[in-house]
């Protein structure tokens, strides 16, 4: 007997790893290359629709202590995540097509591992199982999900566009990090002065919107992690330039002064041939994506390589649906895994799956399943998602305010992440050796 894994994104892929890991046989469903959905392109594994970033680096962050807690459980994604990196300031970025060539390669070749490259429509009956299919999962499969669990949630999830080094104005852009953090050169920052703002602006607010389909048109729900460019710049004058635009920790070297607004580009290739626009996920049509962002001086001669695209994400009311260590309550041998549980980014995507393999492995072997610690943020996010008294259920991504209080009362932001990502490794350290993970 052997486990299914249906799905071969990013939980999908890490839950297969742990598994396959323990001396344990699979069978990794994945619908490719047969069938896309509409955000994918790649027919490999793994494949990063949205930014290529994965957040901040350093372990004293929310995110960073995420990839650190998945490093210490021996995570496939951050193995090669830390492989295919790119400069990023105080980032984890990574060449995405490196990245998904890499997880492809290793999942491919691992002998436990055999892949079917087929559609399942409907959730397995029998044995253990992960369903790891995404929040764009193909509709017979989240029909069936919607169908037996009494409805399922949705949201809009957009990305960015990809533009030619070549293509930009360097007499209009400089090279820099935020606070002069990283190499001094991971990120291409675009400045406006005020006029060339507030004329982007207006040009953006009002530009034509590609027409959504297969959702509710007349009132979608947009995830503030990735709300659309334009969509933000509806709130107010200086909204964008308070956020994705922000100027804070950067001087224009050409006047020694910090500008009205920048847009920050950041490396999508080691070679830095390519760079996407930072915090602009968009949902406006082709040419007009084109003519506002050729707006921005930098980017007047810009070729895009990749417009920005908008799609569904689904997800699941996990806190009424799922137990902590991602099993069904009323079946402990199904597990979901990934975005579609409601955890939010690429990284919190493949932790849910690391969880649900190392369970699915301990359920195959007699063990009983076991939970995080709360005080780490894999521990934490699954415990967000299978708390039946949330309310009003939405995407969560690592945050340190879903960690349970330190001992001492830090009002230092740093000092108090510090703080939490130390007494997390220490515990997650203990609990690795006693449950023999």
């Amino acid at each position: 007997m052997s486990i299914k894994v249906i799905g071969a994104g990013l939980a999908g892929c890490e839950a297969a790893w742990q598994i396959a890991n323990r001396g344990i046989k699979i069978e990794l469903y994945e619908m490719k290359p047969h069938k896309k959905t509409p955000a994918h392109h790649s027919n490999n594994f793994a494949e990063l629709v949205c930014s290529n970033s994965l957040k901040a680096a350093r372990t004293a962050s929310a995110a960073g202590m995420l990839k650190q807690e998945m490093r210490m459980l021996n995570s496939l994604l951050l193995k090669c995540a830390d492989a295919c990196s790119v400069s990023a300031g105080g980032a984890l970025a990574v060449n995405r097509d490196d990245f998904s060539d890499m997880v492809t390669s290793k999942i491919k070749n691992h002998p436990n591992i055999t892949i079917i490259e087929e559609e399942i429509t409907a959730l397995p009956t029998e044995g253990i199982c992960i369903i790891a299919t995404g929040p764009l999962t193909a509709d017979a499969l989240a029909n069936d999900i919607k169908n037996r669990f009494g409805g399922a949630l949705s949201f809009f999830d957009a990305a960015s566009p990809i533009v030619t080094a070549e293509s930009i104005d360097f007499e209009n852009a400089f090279f820099a990090s935020r606070y002069n953090k990283g190499s001094g050169d991971d990120y291409i920052n675009c400045p406006m002065n005020k006029e060339e703002y507030e004329h982007f602006h207006y040009e953006l607010v009002n530009a034509e919107r590609a027409p959504l389909k297969d959702f509710d048109v007349q009132n979608p729900k947009v995830y503030e992690g990735c709300m659309p460019i334009e969509v933000m710049a509806q709130r107010g004058a200086d909204t964008i330039r308070f956020g994705p635009l922000k100027p804070v920790g950067l001087r224009d070297p050409k006047t020694g002064h910090r500008p009205w607004a920048v847009l920050q580009l950041r490396k999508e290739n080691n070679d830095g041939t390519l760079f996407n626009l930072v915090g602009f996920q968009t949902n406006l049509k082709f040419p007009e994506q084109k003519r506002v962002f050729s707006l921005i001086p930098a980017l007047k001669n810009a070729e895009f390589v990749r417009y920005g695209v908008m799609h569904r994400n689904t997800f699941i009311n996990s806190p009424q649906l799922l137990a902590s260590d991602y099993s069904l309550r009323e079946n402990p041998n199904i597990f979901f895994a990934g975005q579609m549980t409601g955890v939010e980014g690429y990284m919190e995507s493949g932790c849910s799956g690391l969880v649900a393999g190392i369970n699915a492995a301990r359920i195959y072997n007699g063990l009983g399943t076991v939970t995080l610690p709360d005080v780490t943020m894999i521990g934490s996010l699954s415990g967000y998602i299978s708390n039946p008294s949330v309310t009003n259920f939405q995407p969560m991504g690592a945050n340190i305010g879903i960690l349970p209080h330190l001992d001492e009362n830090i009002r230092d932001k740093k000092l108090k992440a510090e703080k939490h990502a130390q007494r997390s490794f220490s515990k997650l350290e203990i609990f690795i050796e006693e449950n023999n993970l």
